[in-house]
């Protein structure tokens, strides 16, 4: 059986669906091959307003320890687990500038660099570790990144002690001026990933699709019943769990816009965004994870909300707003609060990666060919210190990793080591990154 491309794609009206990665599109003699192998991918995951660390900090250094409260969901994953003690994120202290922590959190932790203090023109920072992997390897694929995120934001006017919403709201940035926006709208997502490779379909497609109101996947059906009578019996297993996944998210998205009005106008149509942040999170979540399925894309960001974010979590019996609360004051009652709220943003962080590990990627899956930051660019929302700051690695890099572990670093230790190693892992070495000093040893 001749190999299949692994630029093959469904094609379709409007529609050109990517592909798993499938047995066949190695050719035997390199299925064995470094330079055949599947792909990394590099997610970065942040969360605002920092951790209550009582809950968060396991005791014990090495790989003897236990997990603390708030860690407790990422257990069946342990030993894919580096829990990072430690690190600082310099550039997001005030540094001569004044008040403005939570603008300073979010600009400064994938650029390691100081956020000019400005409401409107002339924002400068840096760029970001996820943009510097992009320039190197969003070739190979045909989204460079991804950014997404739960609440949407502005690129001007001033939000946190005279900086620029742009700050606060945007993790990625391709030039020192240039903050690539996230996008929260899962409809907008899927379109995307999955019809033609543009932000926007085609209007006759989208017309006729809407018209019958047809899946993506109805209108690739000929195509994907020829490419089925290519693969084995593994591959064809693997396409049609592919498949079903796809359909069931976009049912979803099409249940979370099921009151976008499709007879309007496109400009008049609101926001397919679910009801609850909860059904949000996991939706984008789902949606992120076929991206890096289908090869789409190969490094992204996703934002669990804005730093500074004072969303209430209700739904977890906790009316205030986060960042109301962060402020506790050693508040016993307080902390309780906060730690429910981080909690709830690890188990979502957990069902995220426990679809990483169900998917299967020839003789591995996607867990152990990927890497995932999970942090906050503040330590104690309490104090606003950049120091002490929460940071989870999860996944192995293809075998590049030695997880497993609680690694504790020297006070002040530049979260941009981190991002320098882990550039490295992913074969874009780079001799500095924002206010780096070397590697991080032991990861």
């Amino acid at each position: 059986m001749n190999p299949i491309s692994r630029r093959t794609v469904l094609q379709g009206i409007g529609t050109a669906l990517a592909l798993p990665l499938f047995e066949s599109m190695l050719a035997p003699r390199a299925r064995a091959s470094t330079r055949d192998e599947p792909p990394r991918r590099m997610v970065f995951v942040y969360v605002p307003n920092g951790v209550h660390g009582p809950d968060w900090t396991p005791k014990e250094v090495g790989a003897t320890f236990d997990l603390p409260k708030t860690l407790e969901p990422l257990a069946p994953f342990r030993d894919s687990l580096l829990v990072l003690s430690g690190l600082t994120a310099d550039k997001a202290r005030a540094n001569g500038d004044g008040p403005g922590d939570h603008a300073r959190a979010s600009a400064a932790f994938l650029t390691a660099s100081q956020p000019l203090k400005t409401e409107g023109a002339g924002i400068q920072v840096g760029v970001s570790a996820d943009q510097v992997a992009a320039r190197s390897m969003g070739a190979a694929t045909r989204l460079r990144s991804l950014e997404i995120g739960c609440e949407g934001g502005a690129l001007s006017g001033q939000c946190d002690s005279g900086y620029s919403c742009a700050y606060s709201s945007n993790l990625s940035w391709s030039t020192p001026s240039t903050p690539c926006p996230k996008e929260t709208d899962p409809r907008v997502v899927f379109d995307r990933l999955f019809r033609d490779g543009d932000r926007d379909e085609p209007p006759e497609a989208k017309a006729a699709r809407l018209a019958r109101k047809k899946s993506v996947l109805d209108f690739v059906r000929d195509d994907a019943h020829r490419l089925e009578q290519r693969l084995g019996t593994g591959d064809r297993r693997k396409l049609d769990e592919y498949l079903t996944s796809l359909r069931e998210v976009e049912r979803r998205v099409d249940q979370a816009a099921s009151g976008a009005g499709h007879d309007v106008p496109d400009s008049a149509r609101p926001n397919g965004i679910p009801d609850t942040y909860a059904a949000h999170v996991r939706l984008m979540s789902d949606l992120l994870v076929l991206a890096l399925r289908a090869d789409v894309t190969r490094i992204a960001t996703f934002s669990f909300a804005n730093e500074g974010s004072n969303r209430a979590y209700g739904f977890l019996e906790v009316p205030e707003g986060h960042h109301t609360l962060s402020h506790h004051g050693n508040d016993p009652e307080k902390q309780r609060k906060i730690q429910l709220i981080n909690r709830f943003h690890v188990e979502e962080l957990a069902h995220f990666i426990e679809q990483l590990r169900a998917t299967k990627e020839h003789d591995t899956d996607l867990l152990e060919r990927s890497m995932i930051l999970y942090g906050s660019g503040i330590g104690d929302g309490n104090r606003h210190n950049h120091d002490e700051l929460p940071a989870l690695l999860l996944g192995r890099a293809g075998g590049r990793l030695e997880s497993g572990k609680h690694l504790r670093f020297p006070h002040d230790t530049p979260i941009a080591n981190l991002y320098v190693s882990m550039l490295a892992k992913m074969d874009v070495p780079v001799a500095r990154h924002g206010d780096s000093t070397g590697l991080l040893l032991g990861v």
